[in-house]
């Protein structure tokens, strides 16, 4: 594999391992003035080797350094281990790795057991009345990586292995048991690791050999990030492989009842499933493979399609920065006359993410939504809001809600649940869900090309639009970019009037021009 032609690398996924990056430089600053000549930084470059960087480390350890920054640990020729962690702390027994990630580590709620910067032990932990565990599986095990290191070496804790990863927020260590029966069917972070990495090795192992390959392509979620796409993708096609079109979990289950291909598959009879699935009913699978067979995106699953219309209608999109903050709220008025210009209008700030101007826009975004649900119920008119996948929508609806509660406009949080459970919020993406079966998957930038609707920009989508972001608001040192500030403003218009366009799509006779899954 090393001299096959690779992906060219994801501007959206290089910018975040630089944001990452810089995120880790501020968190070893933030530590290196909490405990000054305490905290070793092992020396990284391009010029220095990773055997001399885990002979410094090793030596650091055997001189009981309390926090030791970037460290390599040593390697493990026996376990065929190496690696390194972003921190290591003395604990009165041994070591304990840290995690330092550039995303969220922990959610409202309680029960996480926390300790503050200044103190990233596990005896300083305590029960966090304002935090639950986000579990993040990732960061589990990287982190059992390194306690099986540190074991190997003789310098990991003594007692029950415990871990810790500094978060986004950088304020507190939240801390994983890797001995608890965490994981699905009561395992271990350690136990699903060992598992793993056997696994791996088996894999590594035969390859190395010249045997007979213990791994073949299938397709997973991550799939369309991996470099070797481009290789696994032609064989996939070639083989028409089963998980081209059932992925994961169930193409490894149909493949072990003997369907390996999307012809096989295609084959099964509807109505008499051969094996249960987990992605989905055994007949979608079946209908799905006869689509892809036939090279089309969707197909109905009903002769009549319902979707809730109203008077006055309001496409609504809200555009993030990864979990920093919504910074615009896109709205999209059509239906009866409620003394509003219909059309697009945007609630935006252009400070960067998190801010309290973020205040300002969602609740100029929430006083005029309300404006027009209240005109409308005065007039004795229908109104309904329509978001698409409303998972993103309302974690920032009541995230805005809470984060800047009490300051000017700004709902009670009572208020905007209500809303986000009642009849006036539609989520079409859980109806896309209900009345298509899609081949090519059931993305906005994929189902409103059926329904006619093209995008102004070619490179419209969610990755891109960060990157624009961040030279929107000048987040890299250079000046603001009205030019991006106008290019997301469009971006974000043209995705409410996807939504509408879909929504009108699916309520007219058109729609009887769909492939009916029932004749497939």
């Amino acid at each position: 594999m090393r001299d096959v032609d690779k992906a060219p690398p994801d501007p959206a996924g290089e910018q975040r391992k630089a944001d990452a990056t810089e995120h880790r430089r501020q968190v070893s600053n933030a530590l290196a003035r909490l405990f000054g000549s305490q905290l070793m930084e092992i020396p990284f470059g391009p010029d220095i080797r990773t055997a001399d960087r885990e002979r410094v480390t090793l030596a650091a350890m055997q001189a009981g350094t309390p926090y030791i920054w970037g460290p390599a640990l040593p390697r493990d020729l026996t376990g065929g281990r190496r690696g390194g962690i972003d921190l290591l702390v003395k604990d009165t027994t041994g070591y304990v790795p840290v995690l330092v990630v550039r995303h969220k580590t922990s959610d409202p709620g309680h029960g996480a057991r926390t300790s503050p910067l200044s103190h990233p032990l596990p005896n300083g932990a305590r029960v966090d009345p304002a935090r639950k565990v986000r579990p993040q599986p990732r960061d589990q095990l990287r982190l059992a990586h390194a306690q099986r290191q540190l074991q190997a070496a003789g310098f990991a804790k003594h007692g029950r292995a415990m871990a810790g990863v500094i978060g986004m927020d950088a304020d507190v260590v939240v801390w994983h048991d890797l001995e608890a029966p965490t994981w699905p069917g009561g395992r271990t972070a350690l136990a699903e690791y060992d598992a793993r990495f056997s696994d791996r090795l088996a894999v590594a192992g035969a390859a190395a050999r010249g045997d007979e390959p213990l791994a073949r392509p299938s397709r997973i979620v991550e799939c369309k990030s991996c470099p070797w796409w481009p290789t696994c993708d032609v064989e996939l096609k070639r083989t028409r492989d089963v998980s081209l079109v059932a992925r994961g979990e169930d193409a490894i289950a149909l493949r072990r009842a003997g369907v390996s291909t999307v012809d096989q598959l295609a084959e099964q009879t509807v109505g008499e499933p051969l094996i249960p699935l987990v992605g989905m009913p055994f007949d979608d699978a079946v209908i799905l493979a006869r689509a892809w067979l036939r090279d089309l995106t969707v197909v109905r699953r009903s002769e009549r399609m319902t979707v809730p219309r109203a008077d006055v209608e309001v496409d609504v999109d809200m555009e993030s920065f990864a979990d920093l903050g919504a910074y615009m709220w896109g709205c999209w008025l059509s239906g009866e006359n409620v003394d509003e210009e219909p059309g697009y209008r945007a609630f935006a700030t252009w400070d960067p993410v998190p801010s309290d101007d973020e205040a300002r826009s969602f609740a100029e975004f929430w006083t005029w939504l309300t404006a027009v649900r209240l005109r409308a119920r005065a007039r004795g008119l229908s109104f309904r809001a329509y978001c698409y996948n409303e998972l993103a929508e309302n974690r920032w609806l009541l995230g805005s809600a809470e984060r800047f509660k009490g300051m000017p406009g700004i709902p009670p949080v009572a208020q905007v649940r209500e809303f986000i459970k009642s009849d006036a919020w539609v989520d079409l993406f859980g109806i896309v869900r209900e009345e298509f079966l899609c081949a090519h998957g059931k993305g906005l930038k994929t189902i409103a090309p059926v329904a006619g609707f093209t995008w102004r920009d070619p490179e419209a989508g969610g990755e891109n639009s960060m990157r624009w972001y961040r030279d929107a608001v000048g987040m890299d040192g250079n000046p603001p970019d009205d030019d991006q500030r106008r290019r997301l403003l469009e971006y974000n218009e043209d995705d409410v009037r996807a939504t509408h366009a879909l929504r009108n799509w699916m309520s007219s006779e058109e729609i009887k021009l769909l492939p009916f899954a029932g004749d497939l």
